[in-house]
């Protein structure tokens, strides 16, 4: 199964068909509204409004799992999202990326990018993975990694 066939939800909780980003480029990322990376949010949107027309979207996963940084709901998320950075690319439901209720897109995620030493686990909050047109993990980013470096993945993976 590809990336594009996994069931995912918005942040109301309507279908959202992954199948029809296939053949864009995503960046998929684990968010949280109370974290130190949050401004990440502001950047996420410029990638996003930057590519967009060359088929490139950011997705976002509010996640509660890592100090409890992301308590409100999905849809209270997509609200600070928008209110406080200027957010419009698709925020999606709240997910658990790691253990036994990991949502399957990022236990599918993980295994094709695991992190350092292999290990699979996502650490913390804002970890991209830089998906291709193909549906396959071009690269996996932890949170420190931003700027000039997700840019230049970016553009690179868009001219695949």
């Amino acid at each position: 199964m590809t990336i594009f066939e996994q069931d995912c939800y918005t942040h109301q909780g309507d279908p959202f068909n992954l199948r029809a980003l296939k053949g864009q480029v995503l960046l998929v990322v684990n968010v949280a509204s109370q974290c130190g990376f949050t401004p990440q949010l502001e950047e996420l949107e410029s990638l996003y409004t930057r590519y967009r027309d060359r088929g490139f979207t950011v997705l976002g996963f509010p996640c509660n799992q890592f100090g409890r940084q992301s308590p409100e709901s999905a849809e209270a998320f997509c609200r600070f999202g928008e209110q406080r950075f200027g957010v419009h690319f698709p925020l999606m439901e709240k997910v658990k990326v790691n253990g036994p209720d990991a949502h399957p897109l990022f236990t599918a995620l993980k295994g094709q990018a695991p992190g350092v030493l292999g290990t699979r686990a996502i650490k913390w909050n804002f970890t991209k993975f830089l998906v291709g047109r193909d549906g396959e993990v071009i690269a996996r980013f932890g949170p420190r990694e931003h700027g000039v470096t997700l840019r230049k993945a970016v553009e690179a993976a868009l001219d695949k």
